[in-house]
């Protein structure tokens, strides 16, 4: 069986949404949301090792981008309701992972921050994460890599637009 590296172009299914026939934007539009599937599922599958959920680790990535954000802001960046980030929240927290603190400038609010017991765990996610990067980047130049951020930039922007 052939490694990841030594895959050829012959060997890559083909993208089951995209048609011969459709304009190359609608091809665009379709192969970032395949795209994006497999970059998840990849990496829940690197991660499945850890015992870490989908749901567990982006909950994690979110703290460490945001520390003492509330329940509230943290189930907006994840789409889910305060309740399930709550239920997510205090699970972590259990684990040794996160911790709830007060907030000095609203008392019904409570903080939440990575505990240094997640600081391995994030480590690791880290590496996936990069190893992931490396294998989808790999034979782009830097200029190419700038350019295509620019590109997803204004697509992120034209989409937020609604």
């Amino acid at each position: 069986m052939a490694t990841e590296a030594e895959k050829t172009t012959a060997d890559i299914p083909k993208n089951p949404l995209s048609g011969e026939n459709d304009s190359a934007r609608r091809q665009i539009a379709l192969n970032l949301t395949v795209i994006a599937r497999l970059i998840r599922n990849n990496f829940d599958r690197k991660v499945a090792a850890l015992n870490v959920t989908r749901s567990q680790w982006t909950l994690i990535a979110v703290v460490s981008r945001n520390p003492g954000a509330t329940q509230r802001v943290i189930a907006e960046h994840l789409e889910m309701s305060e309740a399930s980030a709550g239920r997510l929240i205090d699970r972590l927290c259990a684990e040794g992972l996160l911790v709830r603190r007060d907030r000095k400038d609203d008392r019904r609010a409570r903080a939440v921050y990575l505990t240094d017991a997640a600081t391995p765990l994030l480590e690791q996610l880290h590496q996936i994460a990069a190893a992931g990067e490396e294998r989808m980047f790999g034979n782009f130049s830097a200029e190419e890599i700038d350019t295509l951020h620019d590109f997803m930039a204004r697509i992120y922007e034209n989409v937020c637009r609604g």
